[in-house]
Order: C-alpha cells, then sequence, then structure tokens
C-alpha cells in the first residue's frame, strides 16, 4: 500500500508540475535581487573550478595520482566529487527545517507535503545537472570528446539521489519534533565530505578503513561517475547495482516514516 502510494507521487502529472514549479521558484529566491540572478547557477561552479585549480596546483599537492594516458587531472576529479556531496548536501542539509519553513502549508489539508523534500531534491538535480555539463565541457576543451561511457554520467547519480530523498524524507519530518537536528545534520555533512573518495581514492586507504568509505551515501555516485568519464569503463555491476537497490529501500522506508510523522505536524507547528 504504501509503495503504491509512492508510485502515485512519482507518476502524478499534475504532482510532477507542482514540483518543477516550486523547484524553479526555489532557486529563483536564492538568487532574488542579486545582480546577475540565475545566471550565478553557472558562475559559481565555474568559479568553483577556478579556485580548486590554484588552490591544488600552487599550495596543495593531491592524493590522486592519475595514471599516465589516463585523460583526467585532479581538480576535474575534485570537482566532479564535489558537485556529488554539494547536490546531496543540499538536499539533506536542509531537510530538517524543511517543514518548519513552510508551515503555511502544514494546515492546507490538500497541500501534499511529501513533495517538499522532492521539490529541494529537483532543485539541486538542477545545480547538479549544469555543474556536470561545465565539467564535460571543460573536459572536452582539455582532452578532446568523453569515452563513450560518458553516456552513462547521470545514471550514475541515481544512488546518491535516493539516498538524499529518503534521508530528506526522514529529517524533514524529524525535524518538526527535533528542532536541534538540523545542526547535527550539518556537522554529519562536513565529516561526509572526507569520510567519502573526494579528495582521494579508496585504494589509499588500509584495507581495514575501504569498507567505511564504501558505506557512505555518496561513494556509489562518486565512484560510478569516475568510472564511466574518466577511467572509460561501466560501473562495478555488483557494487552500483547493490548500492542502487539498498538506496531505493532507504527511498521508500522514509517514505512511510515521514507519512507516519506528519499526523503530528499541526499539533506541534
Amino acid at each position: 500500500m504504501i509503495s503504491q502510494k509512492l508510485i502515485n507521487l512519482l507518476s502524478g502529472g499534475q504532482l510532477r508540475t507542482l514540483i518543477i514549479r516550486l523547484a524553479l521558484r526555489d532557486l529563483e529566491s536564492r538568487y532574488r535581487g542579486s545582480l546577475f540572478g540565475l545566471f550565478w547557477v553557472i558562475f559559481t561552479p565555474m568559479l568553483m573550478v577556478a579556485t580548486y585549480a590554484f588552490v591544488f596546483t600552487y599550495i596543495f599537492q593531491p592524493r590522486w595520482v592519475v595514471e599516465e594516458g589516463v585523460d583526467a587531472n585532479f581538480v576535474l576529479l575534485l570537482y566532479s566529487g564535489i558537485l556529488i556531496h554539494g547536490a546531496f548536501s543540499d538536499v539533506v542539509g536542509r531537510a530538517p527545517g524543511l517543514i518548519l519553513e513552510n508551515v503555511s502549508y502544514v494546515k492546507k489539508v490538500v497541500f501534499p507535503l511529501n513533495i517538499l523534500p522532492m521539490v529541494t531534491l529537483v532543485s539541486a538535480l538542477i545545480n547538479l545537472l549544469i555543474g556536470t555539463a561545465i565539467l564535460v565541457a571543460i573536459y572536452t576543451v582539455m582532452y578532446g570528446l568523453p569515452p563513450l561511457t560518458a553516456v552513462m554520467l547521470p545514471v550514475t547519480f541515481l544512488p546518491t539521489l535516493l539516498y538524499a530523498l529518503g534521508i530528506a524524507w526522514l529529517l524533514s519530518a524529524l525535524g518538526v519534533y527535533l528542532r536541534d537536528l538540523r545542526h547535527v545534520v550539518a556537522v554529519i555533512i562536513s565529516m561526509l565530505m572526507f569520510l567519502s573518495p573526494i579528495f582521494y581514492p579508496i585504494e589509499t586507504l588500509p584495507a581495514a578503513l575501504q569498507p567505511i568509505l564504501k558505506a557512505s551515501p555518496l561513494t556509489p555516485s562518486l565512484e560510478a561517475s569516475k568510472d564511466v568519464l574518466f577511467w572509460g569503463v561501466l560501473p562495478d555491476p555488483l557494487f552500483f547495482g547493490g548500492s542502487t537497490v539498498l538506496s531505493l529501500l532507504v527511498c521508500v522506508a522514509g517514505f512511510v516514516a515521514f507519512n507516519r510523522l506528519r499526523r503530528g505536524f499541526a499539533d506541534v507547528v
């Protein structure tokens, strides 16, 4: 029954339109009043690439050693990881305060509160795709056309996005009752940046520590995206497939938890 509700939510044409409109409004509200408006969606990742190029070329020595003959450098490897972490942190980091920031919707019986985490997901996905397009463009300028496996790049984001949505459903519901939750989540998100293979490959760690990094919700997408864009190979079907199934289960569990906890929203807010 719960799974059918989730399918109906994802397949409803009117709800999809509402989610997209709210996501675009969310993006617009972030840059409203600024001189360049939504162009910051493009400018920001370009400035990030320039900053990483300077810092990791002239200040810090990178841990990621690229084999000879492979079309990649540390800056692009790092930027690809930062994009995925940024999308995840945008969705999960905002989740604890999501309902509290939209209290007016709680009182409206007809408004589907469970779409709010999906709105943040779509908003983050737009930023992720724009950043990915810039990444591929820079790669093409530096090395020529990416390998054919790069067409799979959007698919590699799926596990992390499903994890993010499921966790966001859970945290957005818990955030109504636990007001300090957003501070805890912010710390965990910062930790995930360093406990995921963004600044270094998993193989550089001792074997006993590698399972910790593989358990990160970011790792499946981080590893798979580098496989298809930089190494020119398809993701490990066992690890990527298993992670995708697990992320789907987390997504469904988060949806179930949200629908059970939402019954007390009106009394708390």
